[in-house]
């Protein structure tokens, strides 16, 4: 049974997520304004999602969502100072709490109807062709014989990361925003209630393969959907992304407030290589946890049963405000058109991370986003961003 919320989906229809790196039409993104989040040091912050914002609106739209037209006026004032294209913005009013759209936003999925739906074929690793002049990037997984597929928002239910109470507006964010869309608009359900699920909590490869973490998604902490087991998570994957292949990480890094984000620890950055955080101080608390990550996507394959290809990334060294350890991780970057932005943190370790991930990304510029004030939110580019795919 496949209930929605808005507009109508076909009975026998299939769902993908695609990968981050295949076309996007947009990236959503939620214009800052709670300062509890970013105590004592909110005044940069405007100026940090600026430059975000200047950066993606020179390679694709981008979707932000403002408080009221006060609120936009504001920010269109800071973005034009900024030098942001304000002609790329498509201007949603939506109240929030806080924001962060990869975990309160809607995630996206492409259909086609099952007994249409061809093969699909994965890129052969380490395939590096240059991008095509429309920003799409040939190491996104391949189709063949596909009937045209369109966009579905997803609508997942957000509870604050089972940690905070005031969530109730950025639980409403999906079908406030589409009436503007309009928009196909899914709920997922799972045994009979709605699943909840944030889209850091998961990373995919588009072609049936997902990376997430036990502590997240399985413990008693921060529980997300009590009683679930990795069979049924497996059963939600499956139905709503078109996940085959659910490939479990254990713990997350310290300071993560979502208690597991595998956003902020591993990603895929093409169909068959994942990059991974790695700590080489072994009396680092990141240090065992990370190792032990690191030895398990060794052994981990891919739906097909190839072994992946794993990279690593540093460590910054730890990050602090006012006592408080912060989730620096380099994994928060985020996959553009043609472009890759990367969280930076003034730390030596910052240029061993850009050159790795323009190593993986050849066709696509390495952007770095300073990211101390940032972190402060328990956030960087990752956890602000929420792509919105390109549909053929």
């Amino acid at each position: 049974m496949i209930r929605t919320e808005s507009g109508t989906i076909p009975p026998n229809a299939t769902f993908r997520m695609p990968a981050e790196w295949e076309p996007h039409e947009a990236t959503w993104l939620s214009w800052p304004h709670e300062l509890t989040d970013w105590p004592g040091k909110f005044s940069p912050i405007p100026w940090a999602f600026a430059e975000i914002v200047r950066h993606l609106a020179a390679v694709e739209r981008v979707f932000l969502l403002v408080e009221d037209q006060v609120s936009e006026n504001r920010a269109k004032a800071v973005l034009d100072k900024a030098g942001a294209r304000v002609d790329a913005l498509t201007f949603f009013h939506v109240p929030t709490d806080r924001g962060w759209m990869r975990d309160s936003g809607p995630i996206a999925v492409v259909t086609a109807a099952k007994e249409e739906s061809g093969a699909r074929t994965p890129s052969q690793p380490g395939e590096n062709l240059p991008l095509d002049g429309k920003g799409s990037d040939p190491r996104a997984m391949q189709t063949q014989n596909d009937p045209p597929t369109r966009g579905v928002l997803l609508h997942f239910e957000f509870n604050g990361w089972a940690k905070y109470g005031d969530h109730k507006k950025d639980a409403r964010v999906v079908p406030v925003a589409n009436r503007k869309l309009r928009r196909p608009l899914l709920v997922p359900e799972h045994k009979k209630r709605r699943v909840v699920l944030e889209g850091g909590a998961i990373d995919v490869n588009g072609c049936g393969t997902m990376l997430t973490t036990e502590e997240c998604l399985l413990s008693q902490v921060q529980s997300r959907n009590p009683g679930y087991t990795k069979y049924d998570y497996a059963q939600v994957f499956k139905k709503y992304l078109g996940v085959t292949n659910v490939l479990w990480l254990r713990k997350g890094i310290a300071g993560d407030d979502t208690h597991g984000h595998v956003d902020d620890l591993a990603r895929f950055v093409d169909p068959k290589t994942v990059v991974t955080v790695v700590e080489e101080d072994p009396a680092e608390a990141n240090y065992q946890p990370l190792q032990e990550n690191l030895a398990l996507l060794r052994e981990m394959k891919d739906q097909n049963g190839q072994l992946l290809r794993v990279e690593t990334l540093p460590m910054p060294r730890p990050v602090y405000f006012a006592g408080q350890r912060l989730p620096a991780s380099y994994a928060n970057f985020y996959i553009a058109n043609r472009t890759v932005l990367v969280p930076t943190f003034n730390d030596p370790a910052d240029r061993v991370a850009l050159n790795t991930l323009a190593s993986v990304f050849p066709g696509r510029a390495i952007v770095p986003i300073y990211c101390r004030d940032l972190v402060l939110g328990l956030g960087t580019i990752h956890c602000m961003t929420q792509q919105v795919p390109q549909i053929a």
